[in-house]
């Protein structure tokens, strides 16, 4: 395992806190020695106040850093106590975050062209990476899903950041296809030439998209989400089974070489 970890404890204050969907907030927090050091695909462990009880930080992905302007964006679904207030955090309330947490994105030297496919709230990292690869010159075709339009999220912004090919899906067919990521994924893999896929979202998604790389020899990144408590490799509650044996999702994940996880 990775050591020592690059996560600090950084004083953060609230910009905004928004929803932007059905049951999903936008927050942005003042953090500048953070937003300068964080990497697409990173994570940041928050302490959320307004309960003594709760011990532990929430880890959250980010869909955008801002050197410049010392800002993290993070977009997070409300599925639990500790979401649900920081849900209510207000501009100018403060607390602290751990942070830059993990290893990030790595596509391939050269690459060329990228697939970037995401559901639900596994969107706001992929969609990290996909400005990153546009921004480098990389063309960037993606695919974004939900359980419902209402909990759609990223399809605007793909579109803005210059991505070529911008496929949506909902389970229940109230946007774009009606259907899973899985069926534009494979699709497009069929079309075209890829040197790089990355996803990031519900377990079994990102284990059938892992597959459909590899028939398609496509190196394939996954991200995935364990209980990172500590955030920083002294715990071992975030485990992940890989051909190699037991990896600690906060230091060297959360992005995996999916050909080597053996449990999503």
């Amino acid at each position: 395992m990775p050591n020592p970890s690059p996560a600090r404890v950084h004083d953060f204050t609230v910009v905004s806190n928004e929803p932007i969907a059905d049951g999903i907030f936008k927050l942005v927090v003042s953090a500048p020695a953070c937003a300068a050091a964080l990497k697409p695909g990173q994570f940041v462990n928050i302490a959320v106040p307004g309960n003594a009880m709760s011990l532990l930080r929430v880890p959250l992905s980010f869909a955008a850093a801002d050197a410049q302007a010392g800002t993290i964006e993070i977009w997070y679904a409300v599925v639990g106590d500790g979401t649900e207030r920081l849900s209510h955090m207000a501009a100018g309330d403060t607390s602290t975050l751990l942070g830059p947490g993990g290893r990030g994105w790595g596509a391939p030297a050269g690459c060329a062209r990228a697939l970037l496919v995401a559901g639900g709230i596994g969107v706001p990292p992929v969609l990290c990476l996909a400005r990153e690869l546009a921004a480098a010159g990389v063309a960037v075709d993606v695919v974004f899903g939900a359980a419902t339009a209402a909990k759609l999220v990223g399809e605007a912004e793909a579109r803005v950041l210059g991505a070529g090919e911008v496929r949506v899906c909902t389970d229940d067919g109230t946007a774009g296809h009606h259907g899973f990521v899985t069926d534009p994924a494979r699709e497009l893999l069929a079309a075209n030439a890829y040197d790089y896929v990355a996803t990031c979202g519900p377990a079994p998604m990102m284990e059938r998209v892992a597959g459909l790389a590899k028939e398609a020899g496509v190196f394939c990144e996954a991200s995935l989400e364990r209980m990172m408590s500590c955030g920083f490799g002294a715990c071992n509650t975030c485990n992940v089974q890989t051909v190699d044996g037991m990896k600690g999702a906060c230091m060297c994940g959360p992005v995996f070489d999916a050909s080597k996880v053996v449990v999503f």
